[in-house]
């Protein structure tokens, strides 16, 4: 695979002296450039001076295909682009970034991302403007991750911040950043800074760290420390101006979080303040309307108030704003998506992500620059922002990646030092029948509930300490058959640990409250019960009768093996509640508050 020139990483005297020469304020004082500075800032001139205005629009996208290879057709490719293969889109559209998603065909193995990014790269650089793409993903970690095994797998951020420990918060984005760099990722699309306040939030709940302000401030400023002063990558904190107080979710509907100005500065501005005073390089934006932001009813995606005003002037913002997906139906249903994609450059956004039309957007933001609406001066600021990045991170010089290292990724000592975040997570929250921690006498356990991946890892975990196990996979609505035969199996067996997954959710997860039947049913069996929310630790409030009852916040391998140690006393459940549980049904009326947590 080809290479481009080398230079080292730029200082922020050198990213300074590069605005000027663009002809862009961005930083108010610098120190004397070096050389390699000035080459730097003469390359960015040179490349923007150089390109048309397709050439310029075309960098404000981030776009994905579908596939592994990027020479590989598909026709899902052809429907969206109207070309087949990846590496045509780029061709088509030159755009200046990419995300990949494991459900869409992009993620197979370690040895795979990497040589589909070094292609990509090649298609971008054989385009003729020599700019490398920006590669994305959102691997948050936990319920939001698109690279798995044998990457580095952690708990995910509401386990973090159970934990406390904002060392280890540091640690998990440094391993994940490098071991994404490995792969030619060099951007993440993490780490989450909303606050969640609401139990019944449908899109982000583990996502976020906590539900107390400082606590996500603080995780939040060390995890964007480990992926860019440690790991080198890009960090994008998520989802401007927060998305915690909602119980909509914004994939398919538009949201209104009614906070005053009062509340919102001292509950969802702190954690973006936090990142941005830890040199954030990017911000996402949320498709949410905050009237006390901005009365217009516009989502903030598309709100020159809030991403102008309150992020860019009032916060001091001066890194890349890139939008939440634009083929979410909050950002689609008032304007249509020609016209979101202007309005959003028009609010202040650099980087439009995901476009559900686009050779539409694309068009509309060419014809919106041509009429005069948008000036081309408006673009070359995102423009500018956006090469930045690109020289900053490292990936302007350095776009291709040794496919041979991508496969080492997810050594021995990461995993192990996964494994030893991971167990501080574990939060006992309940056990008036002082049924842990198990002894090591021979047991028969049933393990069942949610998950047919998360109900076998248990199991095996469970079966390395000694434990005869069944595995009764249920699902979140589980079926009267399936209810029965669950507890069927319990009678046979000594122990059941059962595990839930968002009982709160009638409309998603437990239809018809079958969950909550499979608890009460399976405790009526007179055996010992332990109960488990593998995701939201919420679903507490939802079985009272549960005399013993824990959380891990993530349902992945690692955090069933940190589940299994508890269980048998290897361990001590050092995890504290990271939010605050409320009664179900009675969102003011606290039932555990945050803080609280056993052990023995």
């Amino acid at each position: 695979m080809p290479a481009l020139p080398t230079v080292r990483r730029l200082s922020l005297a050198g990213l300074a002296l590069a605005t000027t020469v663009a002809g862009v304020s961005m930083t108010a004082s610098a120190k004397p450039p070096e050389p390699a500075e000035l080459s730097a800032a003469a390359q960015v001139n040179r490349t923007i001076q150089g390109m048309s205005l397709e050439e310029k629009v075309g960098q404000l996208f981030v776009l994905f295909a579908y596939g592994p290879d990027a020479h590989q057709p598909d026709a899902r490719n052809t429907t969206l682009y109207g070309v087949a293969s990846p590496a045509e889109v780029v061709a088509k559209y030159k755009p200046g970034g990419w995300i990949y998603f494991d459900g869409r065909g992009n993620v197979q193995n370690p040895t795979q991302v990497a040589t589909l990014s070094n292609q990509l790269q090649q298609a971008a650089i054989g385009t003729g403007l020599h700019v490398p793409l920006l590669i994305a993903t959102d691997q948050e970690q936990g319920v939001v991750t698109r690279i798995g095994p044998p990457a580095t797998q952690f708990g995910g951020s509401m386990a973090l911040g159970a934990a406390r420990s904002t060392a280890d918060a540091r640690t998990a984005a440094a391993i994940t950043g490098r071991e994404l760099k490995a792969l030619g990722i060099r951007q993440d699309y993490a780490p989450d800074a909303d606050v969640n306040i609401n139990a019944l939030n449908p899109v982000i709940g583990t996502r976020s760290y906590s539900s107390d302000p400082k606590l996500v401030s603080e995780m939040t400023a060390a995890q964007v420390q480990g992926f860019q002063r440690d790991a080198g990558i890009t960090a994008t904190a998520k989802h401007f101006p927060g998305h915690g107080d909602t119980v909509d979710d914004s994939h398919t509907a538009l949201p209104t979080i009614n906070h005053t100005l009062e509340q919102w500065n001292a509950i969802d501005a702190p954690p973006f303040k936090a990142a941005i005073k830890a040199g954030i390089d990017s911000i996402m934006t949320a498709h949410i309307v905050v009237p006390a932001l901005d009365p217009s009813g516009d989502p903030a995606t598309l709100s020159k108030p809030i991403l102008t005003g309150v992020l860019r002037k009032q916060l001091g913002f001066r890194g890349v704003i890139v939008t939440d997906g634009l083929e979410m139906a909050a950002v689609r249903q008032e304007y249509g998506d020609a016209e979101a994609a202007v309005r959003a450059i028009e609010a202040g956004v650099d980087q439009l992500l995901l476009p559900p039309a686009p050779a539409v957007q694309f068009n509309a933001v060419l014809d919106a620059v041509r009429s005069g609406r948008i000036s081309e001066r408006r673009i070359d600021e995102s423009l500018l922002r956006i090469l930045l990045l690109k020289l900053k991170n490292g990936v302007f010089f350095e776009p291709y990646v040794d496919t041979a290292k991508a496969a080492e990724i997810g050594p021995a000592a990461s995993l192990a030092t996964a494994q030893k975040i991971v167990d501080k997570s574990i939060t006992l929250i309940k056990d008036d029948t002082k049924t842990l921690p198990l002894s090591n006498t021979p047991r028969k356990i049933l393990v069942t509930g949610w998950g047919v991946s998360t109900t076998q890892n248990l199991a095996n975990s469970l079966a390395k300490r000694g434990a005869v196990t069944t595995v009764a996979q249920t699902g979140a609505a589980p079926s009267d058959a399936a209810i029965a035969g669950s507890v069927a199996k319990a009678a046979d067996n000594d122990v059941t640990v059962l595990l839930t997954r968002k009982a709160w959710d009638s409309k998603v997860t437990d239809k018809l409250g079958k969950q909550r039947k499979l608890v009460n049913d399976l405790l009526a069996t007179g055996k010992p019960v332990i109960v488990v929310a593998v995701q939201d630790p919420y679903d507490i409030a939802y079985y009272p009768a549960a005399p013993t009852f824990l959380a891990t916040y993530g349902y992945a391998a690692v955090s069933m093996e940190s589940l299994a140690k508890a269980l048998y006393g290897e361990i001590k459940p050092t995890g504290k509640l990271p939010v605050d549980i409320p009664v179900a049904g009675e969102p003011q009326k606290p039932l555990y508050s945050f803080g609280h947590g056993m052990s023995w």
